[in-house]
């Protein structure tokens, strides 16, 4: 075979192992580009997947498929859970709390028995988050009552009301009258402490008010004295700010008779504002004089005086 035909040869041998291999490569070829295709940005998705975080949407759209499997509301429409406020009766109506103080004051025939009822209220949420129910103190039958707003966190502790610094100054306010525990009946319109001290909400109030209001038709004083604000607006319905409305008789109905009533300022207060001691002295001083007359039934509006 001379050189000529030799170089034919190679040639035509070549061209049919190029021509066998091409289909190898270009499937090769293709194949790996199905795998990873190049965006025009230059980044594979499959690398695009695990670099960038799931967009709002689809995880809304994930959370929301994963919740209709399951039978739940998704997110976006399920209301977020109510806080209650501390202390707080949870999904407890208003209104059935209320009728359900009225019906177990109503059943109650002495103060044992109304004690005993109001501790197995569940109509206050404060029950739940006080340490002890603070009912009374001193001497039922006593002729003076004297009712302040809630326990502290002294009264919660000992579960006896006024025990605390403002309850050592009432003992010495009652002292200048020749007065002291043992002559007087003490309660609390609330009977529970609020968490923090904080100020009884008026659902509160009015749940616990049929009680108080019973305990002060059993205990059948002469007098009743409201100590605060808080106190005297709850019982004597008095809207004017304290130091107006303090020393000034009034009627009040026990539900059994009708007594005299009057407001004085709270001995926290007093405390606090020590100046504000010589009106509650005059307060004071009324209350004695009503005692030496031995009525209990005075012309309403009357002021203490000076």
């Amino acid at each position: 075979m001379d050189r000529r035909h030799l170089s034919k040869s190679v040639l035509s041998c070549s061209a049919m192992a190029c021509s066998r291999a091409a289909p190898t490569r270009a499937r090769a070829t293709s194949e790996i580009e199905s795998m990873s295709p190049i965006t025009a940005s230059g980044i594979t998705p499959a690398a695009s997947a695990r670099s960038a975080p799931p967009s709002a949407a689809t995880t809304r759209g994930a959370t929301a498929r994963a919740a209709d499997s399951a039978g739940a509301p998704s997110p976006e429409t399920a209301p977020a859970p109510a806080r209650a406020a501390p202390g707080a009766a949870v999904g407890l109506d208003p209104q059935e709390a209320v009728a359900g103080a009225q019906a177990l004051a109503a059943a109650a025939t002495d103060l044992a028995m109304l004690r005993e009822n109001l501790a197995g209220f569940d109509g206050c949420g404060l029950k739940l988050s006080a340490k002890s129910l603070v009912f009374a103190d001193g001497t039922s039958g006593a002729r003076v009552m004297l009712v302040g707003e809630a326990p502290g966190s002294e009264e919660d502790r000992q579960g006896k009301p006024f025990v605390g610094r403002s309850g050592q100054l009432l003992d010495r306010m009652l002292a200048a009258i020749g007065l002291d525990r043992s002559s007087v009946y003490i309660g609390n319109v609330i009977p529970w402490r609020p968490p923090g001290n904080r100020t009884p909400t008026p659902q509160e109030v009015a749940a616990c008010m049929p009680f108080i209001r019973r305990q002060i038709e059993l205990a059948d004083p002469d007098f009743l004295i409201c100590l605060g604000a808080p106190s005297a607006q709850a019982l004597m319905e008095i809207s004017t700010g304290i130091l107006k409305a303090r020393g000034r008789w009034q009627d009040f109905d026990t539900g059994k008779r009708v007594i005299r009533a009057m407001a004085t300022l709270h001995p926290a207060y007093l405390l606090r504002q020590p100046s504000q001691k010589r009106l509650a002295w005059r307060d004071l001083r009324a209350l004695r004089r009503a005692l030496d007359a031995g009525a209990g039934d005075a012309a309403t509006g009357s002021d203490a005086g000076g």
